[in-house]
């Protein structure tokens, strides 16, 4: 079992920042993905990166890119997302996930996906509320 823990949420004005953070604890892999999640009122639960610890590669979806930072401390076993220039589209629940690493990546070269079906645990999440 492997227990994830965010926090850091809150609110900002449009075009602030925000970091989140994410604590894992348990039986925490050796080699693993992590990602972030979000999930908007009445919209379905969308990724928004994702980090191969072994490599530490990372991807973005599109609407994130070039404004989100992933990053995961091995130290303290912390998933860090480092929010730029945010947007009110940003607004809703982020939440952590965490899976054991394929044993090779995909045809297209991608370690970890950013399907909610990817991963296993899940942490309780963190609100997210960007005001215009």
């Amino acid at each position: 079992q492997v227990q994830l823990v965010e926090s850091g949420g809150g609110s900002v004005q449009a075009d602030g920042s925000l970091t989140l953070s994410c604590a894992a604890s348990g039986d925490i892999y050796s080699d693993f993905c992590m990602a972030w999640f979000r999930q908007a009122p009445g919209k379905e639960r969308e990724g928004v990166g994702a980090i191969y610890a072994a490599g530490r590669s990372t991807s973005y979806s599109d609407s994130v890119k070039g404004r989100f930072t992933i990053s995961q401390d091995s130290t303290n076993n912390t998933l860090y997302l480092q929010m730029n220039s945010l947007k009110p589209e940003d607004t809703g629940m982020y939440y952590c996930a965490t899976v054991r690493a394929p044993s090779m990546p995909t045809p297209s070269g991608t370690w970890c996906g950013m399907a909610s079906s990817d991963y296993k645990y899940w942490g309780q999440g963190a609100q997210v509320t960007v005001s215009s």
